[in-house]
């Protein structure tokens, strides 16, 4: 037990270290506002332009993706296999804009556009987007770091991801979205 304490303790200490950190040099900086609107812009967006009618249907699915992407992200920033910069919260170890808007929202609006296309279809252009678009973007702009990552081993992910979500969202519970 004394053992554990000790990680934890040395856990406490780095993200004590971090949070001055963040303050000193990214709250209120370019990349926090960066972060901060690319957070709230896909849900106007979305509030904007999604099927009124089929609001439950679509939040079902991009809760879904909120909860596995962030865990998913979780696990990666834990295994030491990339980490973020510029991040809107200091004491959440995912980038909050991707997981908890991009993502999610992006899905949303995917599944509601040309209802009769092809899941897969959709997937793969919605897991091509994120591995080869928007990871290199996130790169360049310096906010995601990978260490042990390539972005080609997301491309799979985002496509399981993405095809779970549409079957969520076709479950029988809700109408069928409009044409």
């Amino acid at each position: 037990m004394e053992q554990v304490g000790q990680f934890y303790r040395r856990v406490t200490d780095a993200n004590k270290d971090f949070i001055q950190y963040w303050q000193s040099h990214t709250f209120l900086h370019w990349d926090w506002w960066t972060s901060l609107a690319l957070t709230i812009i896909p849900w106007l967006l979305w509030i904007r332009y999604r099927h009124k009618s089929s609001t439950a249907r679509l939040l079902y699915a991009g809760f879904f993706v909120i909860i596995v992407s962030s865990w998913l992200d979780f696990v990666g920033i834990t295994l030491g296999l990339w980490f973020y910069t510029g991040k809107l919260v200091p004491t959440m170890p995912s980038y909050m804009p991707w997981d908890v808007s991009l993502l999610p929202v992006g899905v949303m609006l995917l599944i509601q556009a040309k209802p009769r296309w092809s899941p897969l279809l959709k997937g793969l252009i919605f897991a091509s987007l994120c591995a080869f678009v928007g990871e290199p973007i996130f790169m360049w702009l310096g906010f995601y770091v990978t260490i042990h990552w390539e972005i080609w081993y997301s491309f799979p992910i985002y496509l399981i991801i993405y095809l779970l979500a549409d079957r969520l969202s076709r479950g029988r519970s809700f109408d069928p979205l409009p044409s």
